[in-house]
């Protein structure tokens, strides 16, 4: 699986950055102490600026020249677009429209800053930036856990990542993570929500510094998944059960819960077959769905679907499965999934 980190040939170091335990690239800097604010956006290459600059169009034989030279003369200017270009190595990021507001890395983390408390425990932990530099991310450490059972303690985290190239938002979320397997829990309660999205306006960088109000990060939402995670972990689901959901919960459509209703499975297609398959083997056989809280229990069956999309889906490269985690094809699956447990929990059944 390509990692796709940003390698700074000048420091020959990879923009990224993790505390006491490589990631599973094994590159950046591995570091003992948990950094500052100041510390942690150098450590993971990210002390770097973006500015937006004029798009021109060009002639064609300029044009078949552009990738030799680092200017050439303008021809007709491109209006309303400009491209971001990170100034210290001069690579083009991305094209943006003129109302785009480019939010700075610095930025980024003076959002943390707002919500990190040294003396409290909470500390930076990862961080890093993918392809050129587009896109970056950063985790912190809350200091408590959510405890289900006796032994089974998921970490608690807030998550930031933005881009630079035009595309998506600011996305910040509060992100679960179970010790043992690493498997994030993408949880969206219905009591509260766990994600807040910026789009890059003239509003961006003071809707960030206040970010950490309207995403409601608070004790409450922790309290609330620790007690529904020890309720799920109590309560038995039979194995047919599990298939059911897990068959529900990863369909990509109407017409595969039309099939699956109508028992039609011939018309179910082998690669979402092949899919339910690994979830469920993932769900019997992973060391993490052996435990007392998981193993026969609908707060097993929730982690099992988290769990296939951090430890055994394939993507093209780490950019892709961050994507998908946080914001993609794994988080809806997550949050469908936890849906349908907590209507099962409910009810003892899908409907």
């Amino acid at each position: 699986m390509a990692h796709n980190l940003y390698y700074n040939h000048k420091s020959q170091q990879h923009s990224f950055f993790s505390v006491k335990e490589k990631a599973w690239h094994g590159l950046g800097t591995i570091l003992e102490d948990f950094p500052t604010s100041a510390e942690a956006i150098k450590f993971a290459g990210l002390d770097f600026s973006v500015e937006k600059r004029p798009l021109y169009s060009l002639d064609n034989q300029n044009f078949n020249n552009f990738s030799q030279q680092l200017s050439v003369e303008p021809n007709v200017p491109v209006t309303n677009y400009f491209a971001n270009l990170r100034t210290d190595t001069q690579e083009v990021l991305g094209v943006v429209g003129k109302d785009y507001q480019i939010v700075q890395n610095r930025d980024a983390f003076s959002f943390f800053d707002s919500i990190v408390d040294v003396n409290q425990g909470i500390r930076y932990e990862t961080a890093g930036a993918l392809g050129k530099g587009e896109r970056i991310f950063i985790t912190a450490k809350l200091p408590d856990y959510i405890r289900v059972g006796k032994d089974d303690l998921i970490e608690q985290y807030i998550f930031l990542t933005t881009s630079h190239d035009g595309y998506g938002s600011i996305t910040a979320a509060f992100t679960p993570v179970r010790i043992v397997c690493q498997n994030t829990l993408n949880a969206a309660l219905r009591t509260g929500q766990n994600s807040l999205k910026i789009r890059h306006t003239a509003s961006a960088v003071d809707r960030l510094k206040q970010a950490h109000q309207l995403m409601g990060i608070s004790s409450k939402l922790a309290i609330e998944m620790e007690q529904l995670y020890n309720q799920w972990s109590k309560m038995r689901i039979r194995d047919k059960d599990v298939r059911k959901l897990i068959e529900i919960a990863m369909a990509p459509g109407k017409e595969t819960l039309k099939s699956l209703e109508e028992e039609k499975y011939f018309q179910l297609s082998t690669h979402y077959l092949n899919i339910v398959e690994h979830v469920c083997e993932y769900a019997q056989s992973a060391p993490s769905q052996q435990t007392d809280t998981t193993k026969g229990t609908i707060f097993g069956v929730y982690n099992a679907v988290t769990g296939y999309f951090q430890n055994i889906r394939k993507f093209p490269n780490e950019e892709n499965k961050l994507k998908s985690i946080i914001y993609g094809t794994g988080l809806q699956r997550a949050q469908t999934t936890f849906d349908l447990c907590h209507q099962f929990a409910k009810t003892g059944s899908f409907s």
